[in-house]
């Protein structure tokens, strides 16, 4: 009796102490957004408002024309969300995890684990 109330106590202890260890979520300044990012040809520009921009120079496309977007950032849940107003009406929310931000990469996934990644432009 005394060998499986022992049985259970290490594996209550192990199991407490391996979700103790669990993976912390990772914090990030929101501030360090602002700026301009590329990934081959595709540039997004985050204005510290809350705005930005998205063009593609590999369609032709310059800043002068980007379409421009709104974008928000939950914290808690490390969500990333970019809300692009269409020429027709209506506002197309797309929402990313954030992986990485820091001075140089900005990287975030979507909800189908298609990973973006871009380097900020000095």
């Amino acid at each position: 009796m005394k060998s499986r109330r022992r049985k259970i106590l290490v594996f209550v202890a192990a199991t407490l102490l391996l979700a103790a260890c669990g993976e912390k979520k990772k914090q990030f300044d929101i501030d360090l957004i602002a700026g301009k990012w590329v990934a081959g040809q595709e540039f997004w520009r985050y204005d510290a408002d809350g705005t930005g921009a998205t063009w593609d120079e590999a369609d032709d496309v310059h800043e002068d024309e980007a379409q421009p977007f709104k974008w928000e950032f939950d914290g808690e849940n490390n969500r990333l969300t970019h809300m692009h107003q269409m020429e027709m009406g209506g506002v197309i929310p797309k929402s990313y995890t954030l992986k990485v931000l820091d001075n140089n990469t900005l990287s975030y996934t979507d909800r189908f684990d298609s990973t973006y990644t871009f380097n900020r432009v000095n």
